[in-house]
């Protein structure tokens, strides 16, 4: 039977949300804690539906990595998910991953959060990866999102896109938040916050 899962990242198959994290380890908690408390007006906009998920971010991006060189980006990236990632993942979470994956499920991970840090532990893992995409210009890191936020609606965009879904005959989704009910309603089986203690 042909079968493919796509997953949630942050806080369904990890225990923080890695964008967070990600800021902290390349940033310094310090400069962390300065940036959010002066984008909180931001942050609650985005909290009270007054602006979008992809707005917030962005502003929360140019701030900190705003005119990075992409390869000091992808560095970063590449030693988060080296040093910082797998303290992160869920112990429960990596089981169920392993085994859709040993009855030959293809496995998706479908992030929100930009990939440049997920993508070499999906790939040491053998999972696909759609994620968001981080805008380059002149070879730097702009801090706004090249398209739209991998985020509710987009989610099932940028899967339908990618997969025909009508091939499987299973199809799985796991999520943690509002945003990923979308994908969620794709699945013939779904699980919400199914890896939590």
């Amino acid at each position: 039977m042909k079968s493919i899962a796509f997953f949630d990242f942050d806080g369904t198959i990890t225990t923080k949300d890695t964008l967070l994290e990600f800021i902290k380890f390349t940033k310094g908690n310090a400069a962390f804690l300065t940036g959010f408390l002066l984008h909180s007006p931001y942050l609650i906009a985005y909290k009270l539906n007054v602006i979008s998920n992809q707005t917030a971010k962005e502003k929360v991006m140019q701030h900190f990595f705003s005119n990075t060189p992409v390869e000091q980006f992808q560095k970063w990236g590449d030693a988060f998910a080296t040093d910082i990632l797998p303290g992160l993942i869920r112990p429960k979470a990596i089981a169920e991953l392993k085994k859709l994956q040993a009855v030959g499920t293809t496995i998706v991970i479908v992030s929100a959060s930009f990939g440049n840090w997920i993508q070499q532990w999906a790939a040491a893992n053998n999972f696909q990866l759609i994620a968001t995409v981080p805008e380059v210009r002149n070879g730097n890191v702009t801090g706004r999102i090249a398209g739209k936020n991998c985020h509710g609606h987009e989610k099932v965009r940028r899967i339908q896109e990618a997969f025909a879904l009508p091939q499987y005959e299973q199809v799985f989704a796991y999520g943690d938040t509002s945003g990923d009910k979308p994908m969620l309603a794709l699945a013939t089986e779904a699980h919400y916050k199914p890896f939590r203690n």
